[in-house]
């Protein structure tokens, strides 16, 4: 969809790499969708190979005044933005209706890792657990449903609820003792989240998401409700994350 949306059909292979490199396999990894929008184009704009082709590739003042003032950024603030007579937006609004219709569409079957059901079953009675996400609700509700995982969790934090330090600030900010709280994610916007609200973070690495979650499970755990987590495990494992995401692509 942002190949097709942005007309970059003529140069979608570096598109793709931009967009797999913004939203996967760097340190915007697991932002809101709009600001992932932002960053793709201006990495897609710099690329000789794309400048070569000729390909004009569009630029939404709007969408960046936009994302800078409004901060639950999701289709439904996004509709009122435009029906508001922000014109400039309907681009915006097309591509982002567009994807979620492809991800109902394709994202189907595709189960938990291994490891993750049985950390969420041992929470239960021990944890109060949520999902803190930039994904929008619906399309989490879906999939957390389809693979029989709402009854393990208590909330579903999507991105019409505000930014992850939001909602984990809405959650558990002055609600749990210093070191109670514990935040597993796989995006330095989940590590953010968790140091803005004082919470534990522990990573899942990118690419390395089975051994993360055995690692959970066998060790990481027992250390949090232990309180043996900070410090110098917790160190370990933030230094590790950090080598898993770079800020420059591979291609600079």
């Amino acid at each position: 969809m942002f190949i097709k949306h942005a007309h970059l059909q003529a140069a979608s292979k570096y598109a793709r790499e931009v967009w797999e490199f913004v939203n996967l396999y760097s340190t915007t990894r697991g932002c809101n969708r709009f600001h992932a929008l932002l960053r793709a184009l201006e990495l897609v704009r710099e690329r000789p190979e794309v400048r070569a082709r000729q390909v004009d590739v569009p630029s939404f003042p709007a969408l960046e005044t936009w994302v800078t003032r409004e901060s639950r950024l999701g289709n439904a603030t996004l509709d009122a933005e435009v029906a508001g007579g922000n014109d400039d937006l309907r681009p915006i609004q097309a591509w982002s209706h567009a994807i979620n219709q492809q991800v109902a569409s394709i994202v189907q079957g595709v189960p938990p890792f291994p490891g993750a059901r049985g950390i969420l079953e041992s929470l239960q009675g021990r944890a109060d657990a949520m999902v803190i996400s930039q994904t929008p609700t619906e399309a989490l509700e879906r999939e957390w449903r389809e693979h029989e995982l709402v009854e393990l969790i208590r909330l579903i934090a999507g991105q019409e609820m505000g930014t992850k330090t939001e909602h984990l600030q809405m959650a558990a900010r002055g609600k749990y003792a210093a070191g109670r709280s514990l935040m597993i994610g796989d995006a330095p916007g989940d590590r953010a989240a968790a140091e803005a609200n004082g919470a534990l973070f522990y990573p899942v690495n990118p690419g390395d998401e089975e051994a993360s979650w055995a690692r959970l499970r066998d060790e990481g755990l027992d250390r949090f409700f232990e309180e043996r987590f900070a410090g110098n495990y917790q160190g370990a494992l933030l230094r590790e994350f950090e080598r898993c995401l770079p800020e420059d692509p591979p291609w600079r």
